[in-house]
């Protein structure tokens, strides 16, 4: 089995290895997907860094969103190469464990980008967005945005999946803790038992889920007024599902990611505001964490009062609402990826 995995690892390394410079520290780079925008603005950082401070970088990515398989094949290989550091974004996190165990084991520093395992100490550290900040900024501005109306708003929440400890979670249960609604379990979706939410639907985080995921909900309750999306494609079908019905105008949608095409669309009125996070910075700064590892042995520390390492969340919206930071479109077009 680890024979074969070696060998899957082996043509990943030949489809995804980055020029960087050879030179006696090396790094792996694992993501989801090589396609998606986050995941390519990802890389790019690691790669910049990794020239920069002359570390030898290998990248790695599943075939499609979810591919345990390819990741655990690309640790072996990581593990067999020698690397001093991993960087990996899990596709699952509570079943890669036991391969970052190994990896551990072995000496091998390994830093979870974006996404926390499960549990969030199974690696040596965690660089990520802080998710529950990102959908509580949204979830405060549109509560704000709202004012008297906040009362008797009327919530889609379009999630990614079926509830489980994840960004998912992080992210909706931020936004209702901003909108003032109690979350009863902070762990989970959906237990909630404010009349104001309409539903939960999951939409797989692409515009085609975000689509089917609007339209059941308006079926639902097509007086919806207030769209939550985990993120700028969901947000994007939310947007056709509404205009189909002429309810595009009077419906706040809010997000999270940042990413060029979502804050385009903040701009141009479909998404109400949305939460940037910033994934270059994340793999930089764990290519200069694997460099510091080498060269003395110390271990990143988290942010204080927290059990990762926070790397920034911003508001964007062009229409600011009194006691919530933002940053307009401009700025955050200057900051976005993909």
């Amino acid at each position: 089995m680890i024979r074969k995995m070696l060998l899957a690892g082996s043509v990943l390394a030949a489809m995804g290895a980055l020029p960087a410079q050879a030179a006696g520290t090396s790094a792996c780079l694992i993501t989801k997907t090589d396609t998606n925008p986050f995941f390519v603005k990802m890389k790019e950082g690691a790669t910049a860094k990794a020239a920069e401070l002359g570390i030898t970088l290998k990248s790695y990515a599943g075939k499609v969103d979810g591919d345990h398989e390819s990741q655990v094949a690309a640790i072996e290989t990581c593990i067999a190469d020698g690397a001093k550091g991993i960087l990996i974004t899990a596709s699952d996190t509570k079943a890669i464990v036991d391969s970052v165990k190994q990896a551990r084991d072995a000496g091998i520093l390994v830093i979870a980008l974006d996404t926390p395992l499960e549990p969030i100490d199974a690696a040596d550290m965690t660089f990520a967005t802080d998710n529950f900040k990102a959908g509580e900024l949204i979830g405060t501005w549109a509560k704000a945005t709202l004012g008297d109306k906040t009362k008797d708003a009327r919530i889609a929440m379009l999630d990614l999946s079926i509830s489980q400890p994840s960004v998912d979670v992080l992210r909706d249960q931020g936004f209702l803790t901003g909108f003032g609604i109690d979350v009863v379990d902070p762990n989970k979706w959906g237990d909630e038992k404010d009349p104001r939410i309409v539903g939960n639907e999951v939409t797989s985080g692409n515009e085609e889920g975000g689509r089917k995921a609007m339209e059941n909900l308006l079926t639902k309750d097509p007086m919806i007024n207030v769209v939550y999306t985990i993120n700028e494609p969901a947000a994007a079908g939310a947007y056709e599902a509404l205009k189909a019905v002429g309810r595009e105008k009077d419906v706040l949608i809010v997000s999270v990611d940042g990413g060029c095409p979502g804050v385009k669309n903040v701009a141009e009125g479909v998404i109400g505001a949305t939460s940037q996070q910033y994934p270059l910075l994340m793999a930089s700064l764990g290519i200069e964490a694997i460099k510091t590892f080498a060269d003395t042995g110390a271990k990143p520390k988290p942010t204080e009062g927290k059990a990762f390492f926070d790397t920034g969340v911003a508001l964007v919206t062009d229409k600011p609402a009194a006691g919530v930071p933002s940053i307009d479109t401009k700025e955050g077009l200057n900051k976005c990826w993909g």
